[in-house]
């Protein structure tokens, strides 16, 4: 699929010399700074699903552990 993003100011730039020195494309540093994102999100969601599945789980005991 093909996207178009407009980048603020001198990112593009930074972006080029940073995949220049790891010897890779602006489009692959690209595609992997998206995954780190999606991955980031996915799993702090899940780590918020969770806690609220134990805390309605638990809520008696986490009532009497705060007294």
């Amino acid at each position: 699929m093909v996207t178009t993003v407009n980048l603020p100011d001198g990112l593009l730039e930074r972006l080029t010399d940073l995949a220049s020195q790891e010897h890779r494309s602006v489009d692959a540093a690209i595609v992997e700074a998206i995954e780190e994102y999606v991955s980031a999100r996915s799993r702090r969601s899940r780590v918020r699903d969770l806690a609220g599945e134990v805390a309605e789980r638990d809520a008696e005991l986490l009532r009497r552990l705060a007294q």
